[in-house]
């Protein structure tokens, strides 16, 4: 297994402090706050370990303060309700006696239902398309220590449909396609599979909402996630291709909303993502 991708299920591997508390550590990914996909994913294995034998549904977090990436981060579990189909679990992520970031889980035993979905859009097979380390790399000159330290240090493995040039974007349609997968094989643990996928989840989805203005925010941007959602649809696993198509159908005072569905290379629908971020011009 690839250390990168180690590194991040140990940090998944939350410290067990007393019932309901848990301890989690960050890592960087060249910025100086903690990236939201960490605290989502490390959120969710805090509520999954106070549940037995049901997968989860359905996540929503709100994002309060910066995280600081040298600091550990304590999450208490609040055991909401234990029902006969569902469990729902509230999460808030602690630094310095204050909240951080607060979310609601609910989980649902498996049961057979009423099945449809959207189509996948046509889009090239992963193979067929640029590498995220290839299309920085391109930068050249431009390329700064905190974006080589992006690149190397991923333990997911992303690759374009539509090559985006972060350092002299240009407006576009706010519609974007992204195959990821883990960098390698996973153990068969459908929650560890669950958490990295929402780790994945937070990774380029508010970008979105950037594209029709030709600014990122390497070049005048001030931006920052302030709530995620999430729904799981079918059983999946994260080291295999998955296909995030999103969009972004409204920016709007200093916010913009963005969403998109995630489908296996077969074209399942696997997961659904909400998100909404603060974007602020700062030249």
């Amino acid at each position: 297994m690839a250390n990168i991708l180690k590194a991040l299920i140990d940090q998944l591997d939350l410290e067990q402090l007393e019932v309901n508390l848990f301890r989690g550590m960050s890592t960087t990914l060249g910025t100086p706050r903690v990236f939201g996909g960490q605290v989502i994913g490390q959120a969710l294995i805090a509520a999954s370990r106070t549940v037995e034998d049901r997968p989860c549904h359905s996540l929503h977090g709100y994002f309060l303060r910066p995280g600081d990436p040298t600091l550990p981060i304590v999450y208490e579990v609040d055991r909401i309700r234990d029902g006969r189909s569902f469990t729902t679990r509230r999460v808030v992520a602690i630094q310095k006696g204050e909240a951080i970031f607060n979310m609601s889980t609910s989980f649902q035993i498996e049961e057979p239902g009423f099945s449809h979905q959207v189509e996948m859009p046509k889009v090239p097979a992963p193979e067929d398309c640029l590498t995220e380390e290839s299309i920085i790399m391109r930068a050249g000159d431009e390329l700064t220590e905190q974006m080589h330290q992006m690149v190397n240090d991923r333990p997911i493995e992303i690759r374009r449909v539509e090559p985006i040039n972060m350092f002299k974007p240009e407006p576009r349609p706010a519609v974007q396609n992204v195959w990821f997968r883990a960098r390698s094989t996973l153990p068969e643990d459908s929650a560890l599979h669950q958490c990295i996928l929402a780790y994945a989840s937070d990774l380029g989805i508010l970008g979105t909402c950037t594209l029709p203005l030709g600014k990122s925010f390497f070049t005048g941007l001030m931006t920052a996630s302030l709530d995620h959602a999430m729904w799981f649809h079918r059983p999946f696993k994260v080291d295999e291709w998955i296909l995030f198509a999103q969009d972004s159908p409204s920016a709007t005072g200093a916010r913009g909303f963005n969403r998109g569905n995630m489908f296996t290379e077969a074209g399942i629908l696997i997961a659904s993502v909400a998100q909404e971020g603060l974007i602020r011009d700062v030249d």
